[in-house]
């Protein structure tokens, strides 16, 4: 608990301290606006209107409003001022969740002390808004218990929710020809989709029944009583195509017909306030935002018809493009909004690069937690971590999922499957392997990994590998060859052949096998166009087959195999009839040539011993 009694004031200027003859003048036509109203109103409640600031002197809520640029990128956009408010400051619920507070204090305060209600949320959101161009405005309404108490344990993670899926369009050839289909009883169907839906609607209820016994909250007393401040943004400005609110505990944005939100009392920003007239029995969904219209907004200073404007560069002129009745001038009370305490020069670098004053922000959301840390605050450069749970009480983890900055390797995010043991790590172009993911259970040898790589950075052309302690697969992408995989067997180490401790090469395990793969070369006959060659290393056979043409059934075939009981002799090649299996019925007279297959061989027998150095390549990447 922050003890707001114990703040220092000595350094605010005097502007926060007293009051000048511009604003006592503001104050009385703020009360005098407050008697009609209440004598007109009698059954609703009091405005928040002119509320106590940190030194104890009211003020008008319009004049706590302070337009601010911050230089910083992400603070030109509605979307990074919400976030960083968020972040930035620790949320204090109202003393009375039925009335509104009795003070205001003003965003420098609430900047300096990184901590504040719903309402020191708002006019601090509303200030950076406004300064960044937006037709933002501070609400003070009433809202849900979940929404005043930031309580988002009903709610799904953002970065759990699914995308929206996108309709299939439809077939633009309307007019092709339909086939008749198969018969069939519409009265079967009708039955059948009946029975279906009666089963759907009895799980259903089912389902429904347990959802509220387990996780349906309880009804709130106070629901409709509670009051609630956020922020509105309308359309126009900034080429915002909707009106939509803020909640400036969460930062996230909501339709205006959200049903967390039943009801406004007033609005206002640096400029002027306004009071809805319209019905909220129904909540926000019906409520029109066209503040030129007097039957719904009654104005406290009468404008112009033109849009009021804020000059960003200067708070000072806020006030000067007005036009109202002389007797309740805006321009009169303008020269009160004194120059205060720049947000720019409280906010410094390296605070709004650390938002989290607590060191960290943890969000607990329905069978899900979300951990938030500063660029730098560890060593690893985690920033953020987010854990799904198998049940509502965040027992059991089901995945971990982990988000890094300004690492070395170039890593930016972990996944970890409790479910399967995977771990699966992802990097940004630029890693000295051209890494773009890594899948392992454990990151020694031979236990399993599959990585895939930024493929057209590659000279092979290479995308994919997954190894095991007997496999290795490895897949291509638009190579000239038009290979596309490749498949290689190992065998089983000798005894007393251990991985630790020696070379690659003389722990190397012995290949079996060497299968590829390759796509079809329209360029070639299908005769003479290899689809699958087979290196079988150990057993001394090379195999080859060949692409079908359209109406053929049995490919093309080439094999050539050891001869048996002939010992063999490096660098020799030896190849007869007997050794030598071939079926190319449509191939040309050439390809049936023993000459030609023995160059075929020789070619063979140089690409296998090419194969297996790049194996050897591969195995010592991973």
């Amino acid at each position: 608990d922050f003890d707001w009694s114990s703040i220092d004031t000595s350094n605010l200027p005097s502007s926060y301290k007293t009051n000048s003859r511009q604003e006592k003048k503001l104050l009385q036509l703020a009360d005098h606006f407050l008697q009609q109203y209440s004598h007109l109103c009698p059954d609703r409640k009091p405005l928040f209107i002119h509320p106590l600031n940190e030194c104890g002197v009211q003020k008008f809520v319009s004049t706590t409003v302070r337009p601010t640029l911050l230089p910083y990128p992400d603070m030109y956009y509605w979307s990074g001022c919400a976030s960083f408010v968020s972040d930035y400051l620790i949320m204090e619920p109202l003393k009375c969740p039925i009335t509104p507070p009795s003070s205001l204090y003003s965003p420098t305060t609430i900047v300096k002390y990184q901590r504040g209600n719903c309402f020191d949320f708002s006019v601090l959101l509303c200030s950076l808004l406004v300064g960044a161009g937006y037709d933002a405005y501070c609400v003070h309404g009433y809202a849900t218990l979940e929404m005043c108490s930031l309580d988002q344990t009903q709610e799904v993670c953002p970065r759990l929710r699914k995308p929206p899926e996108v309709p299939k369009k439809e077939d633009p050839n309307k007019y092709r020809i339909k086939y008749p289909l198969e018969p069939k009883s519409q009265f079967e169907l009708q039955q059948k989709a009946k029975e279906e839906e009666a089963e759907s609607t009895q799980e259903e209820e089912r389902e429904e029944e347990v959802v509220e016994e387990v996780e349906k909250p309880k009804r709130d007393p106070l629901h409709g009583l509670r009051v609630h401040a956020w922020v509105l943004v309308l359309s126009g400005k900034r080429k915002v195509p909707e009106t939509f609110f803020i909640n400036p505990f969460t930062g996230n944005n909501h339709s205006t017909k959200d049903e967390c939100f039943l009801g406004i009392e007033s609005i206002w920003n640096d400029k002027n306030y306004w009071v809805n007239m319209q019905d909220c029995r129904k909540g926000c969904k019906d409520l029109s935002f066209d503040l030129s219209d007097r039957f719904c907004w009654e104005i406290m200073f009468p404008e112009s018809n033109e849009a009021s404007q804020l000059p960003t560069e200067s708070p000072k002129n806020s006030t000067d493009d007005m036009v109202s009745d002389p007797s309740d001038s805006l321009e009169r009370w303008g020269p009160c909004v004194e120059p205060s305490i720049c947000l720019t020069s409280l906010l410094l670098t390296a605070e709004y690069e650390n938002p989290f004053p607590l060191g960290k922000k943890v969000i607990l959301y329905d069978k899900a937690k979300q951990e938030k840390w500063a660029a730098y605050a560890n060593a690893d450069g985690l920033v953020e971590r987010l854990t799904v749970y198998a049940d509502s009480d965040r027992t059991e983890e089901l995945e971990v999922k982990e988000w890094f900055e300004h690492r070395k390797d170039l890593l930016y995010m972990r996944e970890v499957n409790h479910q399967t043991q995977l771990i699966t790590d992802h990097f940004k172009p630029g890693h000295p392997l051209l890494l773009k993911a890594h899948t392992y259970t454990s990151l020694e040898p031979e236990t399993g990994h599959t990585v895939e790589f930024y493929h057209k950075a590659r000279v092979d052309g290479l995308w994919k590998r997954s190894e095991t302690a007997t496999e290795m697969t490895e897949y291509f992408e638009e190579r000239e060859d038009l290979l596309h995989e490749r498949h290689i067997k190992f065998g089983e180490r000798e005894q007393g052949m251990e991985m630790a401790g020696g070379t690659a090469e003389a722990n190397a395990r012995p290949i079996v096998q060497i299968k590829e793969y390759f796509h079809r070369n329209p360029k070639k006959p299908a005769d003479e166009d290899v689809e699958e060659r087979v290196f079988k290393v150990i057993d001394d056979v090379i195999q080859l087959t060949y692409h079908l043409e359209i109406y053929d059934i049995i490919p093309s075939k080439v094999v050539f195999a050891r001869v048996i009981g002939r010992e063999k002799r490096e660098g020799e090649i030896f190849l007869s009839r007997e050794n030598t299996v071939k079926y190319q019925p449509w191939s040309a007279e050439k390809h049936k040539n023993m000459r030609y297959l023995y160059n075929l061989l020789w070619e063979l027998r140089a690409e296998q011993k090419d194969l297996k150095q790049l194996v050897r390549d591969s195995e010592a990447e991973v």
